[in-house]
Formats: C-alpha cells, sequence, structure tokens
C-alpha cells in the first residue's frame, strides 16, 4: 500500500519510536519538508531492493547526505595549535637576533570557484539563543571567507514562529520552501518559494513564518560575526 510520509511522521518515528532508518517502498512517497527533517534528525531514507546496485533517483534514499569525515579531536587541534605557535616565536626570536626585518607574509591564493552539493547538506542548530526551542531555528554555512569569498552563504530553515535580530550586515535571502516573512517597522515582506529579499545593514527585524520556511541567504561581508 501507497504510503505518504510527512515532517510530522518522520518527527514522531525519531522521537517517540527512536528509528534511526525507514524502509520505503517503491511507490511511498516522502515530502520535501520530510526529506529535511529526516537529514536533520539523522533519520536515514532506504528502499529495499539489491543493496549492490545504484539507487535510483527516484529514491528518497537518493538524497541522503554523504557521510562526514570526523572532525579532529580537541587535544590534536591543541597540539597543532601549539606547533604553529612555536614555529612564529622562534621564527621572531631568530629575526631580532640577526637584526632582519620581518618577511612580508606571502600572498593569498586566488579564490578558485567552488560547488556545494546542497542535497549533502546538513543543518545544526542555530548558534544564537533566540529563546524560541520550538521553532527548531536551524542554518548551515556552505561558503565562507575560508573560501577567499567576501560574502558568506548558508542555508535555514525555521517552524512556525517570529524571533527578533538586528542585521550589522547586508544579507539576501532567496526562499526556497515555505512562507518566509521578515517583519520591519514599515510591515512585513511575504516571501514564496522563488522570491528574493534584500535586508539591508542596519535593520532591526523580526524573522517569522506562519508554518515552515527553508531559504538561502547571502551575507555581507563573510566574515560579520
Amino acid at each position: 500500500m501507497k504510503q505518504l510520509f510527512t515532517a510530522e511522521i518522520i518527527e514522531r518515528l525519531v522521537h517517540e519510536d527512536g528509528q534511526t532508518a525507514l524502509v520505503l517502498g517503491q511507490d511511498d512517497i516522502v515530502t520535501p519538508l520530510a526529506r529535511d527533517r529526516a537529514r536533520e534528525l539523522g533519520l536515514t531514507l532506504v528502499y529495499p531492493g539489491d543493496e549492490d546496485s545504484a539507487i535510483p533517483p527516484w529514491s528518497a534514499a537518493h538524497h541522503s547526505p554523504a557521510p562526514e569525515r570526523a572532525a579532529p579531536s580537541a587535544s590534536e587541534s591543541e597540539a597543532e595549535a601549539g606547533v604553529e605557535n612555536l614555529e612564529a616565536k622562534i621564527r621572531a626570536a631568530v629575526v631580532k637576533v640577526l637584526g632582519l626585518s620581518e618577511p612580508a607574509p606571502p600572498p593569498r591564493a586566488q579564490p578558485r570557484p567552488t560547488h556545494v552539493d546542497g542535497r549533502t547538506v546538513r543543518l545544526a542548530p542555530f548558534p544564537f539563543d533566540i529563546g524560541r526551542p520550538e521553532m527548531d531555528v536551524r542554518l548551515a554555512d556552505v561558503i565562507t571567507s575560508d573560501h577567499g569569498s567576501p560574502m558568506a552563504a548558508g542555508f535555514m530553515t525555521l517552524h512556525k514562529g517570529q524571533f527578533p535580530w538586528h542585521l550589522d550586515y547586508d544579507e539576501i535571502e532567496y526562499v526556497i520552501e515555505g512562507e518566509l516573512h521578515i517583519i520591519t517597522d514599515q510591515g512585513t515582506i511575504v516571501g514564496l518559494p522563488g522570491d528574493v529579499i534584500f535586508i539591508p545593514k542596519g535593520s532591526a527585524i523580526q524573522f517569522a513564518t506562519p508554518s515552515w520556511a527553508k531559504f538561502l541567504y547571502v551575507t555581507y561581508p563573510a566574515d560579520w560575526a
């Protein structure tokens, strides 16, 4: 029997049933929002069949995220930072003793075009406390200054509700799914899928949605925080 899986069903399977994987039939339907929630909650969507064969493009499993590389441990990061600091101190001491001038830093490499597969991006909880946990605000930066870009870009999602925000940077939103509201002193801007919204630096706004919204944001400068 064909089944329809919504975001609410996905959340119930994870939070109430404790499932980590969901086997789907070929005729089952998974809404775009449900796929997003599955990725965010770590629920793997798979179809039955030959596991050695390629996942068919119609399968929701085709959109499952790529495996993440393990991040370096805190001790490894601290050790690397210690070595770099020691090298810098030794270099500075040698320059001072020999009366040499400090060499100019090497020029930065020319930035190259960067491709991001949006289907593999996993959104993390919003790193700022907005006092609205029920909105489950999530985001992921996909382009940063580490790419040599003066602008940053990423994805953001939020559920029903609103929260205040002040922008010390310029930002553009491209609405992908749902309905995004930007509330200002002059009124409310309603963004639907395909709409583009510009928010100038210095704006005091409310991010809001009557149900759900997913959008791409672009900020300038990249290092605004």
